[in-house]
């Protein structure tokens, strides 16, 4: 009963974390703030993500693909937490970076999470791999960082935000089965 409910807070925690991506993008889509904000932002957001991250590796699911990668994520995102939290007034060009490579990684994953998927006959194994590959793509592209200008590295900032968000919604509602009580023997 026990991995009936860290699997259950690691499905929600996955589903709020990627609501909470999506509403940063859109922020950053929208709104001009402060380079200091943006940074404490990006920092709790990925220091959230690294506790998630690690709650669902700890957790047993139905499939076990979604957490695959998630001890050493949960351990690197902690790590960048860490790293922009102590200076949250990084320029903005470090901030594409750090941000860049976590969508560009979670990406470049979880397109080995859908093709597991698929193997495993999820019917949304295709809308997993969609979606992973915008965010891989959103991720190179804030890191190569194509603009100067900080309103457009802002807008990048968003998009690959929003689009590592609705990657995670996806994973979240698709590839993430509760074992029923039954048949859970609360082993990994």
């Amino acid at each position: 009963m026990h991995s009936v409910r860290l699997i259950r807070t690691a499905k929600w925690g996955y589903v709020i974390i990627a609501a909470m991506l999506c509403a940063m993008g859109l922020t950053l889509l929208r709104t001009e703030l402060p380079l200091s904000a943006i940074g404490v932002m990006a920092g709790v957001a990925l220091g959230v993500s690294g506790v998630v991250k690690l709650i669902g590796y700890l957790s047993r699911d139905l499939y076990q693909l979604a957490f695959q990668f998630d001890l050493a994520f949960g351990i690197l995102f902690m790590a960048l937490s860490a790293v922009v939290l102590l200076r949250p007034e990084h320029d903005l060009g470090f901030l594409c970076l750090v941000l860049g490579i976590a969508a560009l990684a979670d990406g470049l994953l979880k397109v080995q999470t859908a093709l597991d998927a698929r193997r495993f006959g999820l019917r949304a194994w295709w809308l997993i791999l969609l979606t992973a590959i915008l965010a891989g793509v959103a991720g190179m592209i804030l890191t190569l960082r194509p603009s100067g200008d900080g309103r457009t590295l802002t807008i990048l900032m968003g998009v690959a935000l929003l689009a590592d968000g609705v990657m995670g919604l996806c994973v979240a509602l698709c590839a993430i089965k509760v074992l029923p009580p039954s048949l859970d023997r609360g082993e990994r």
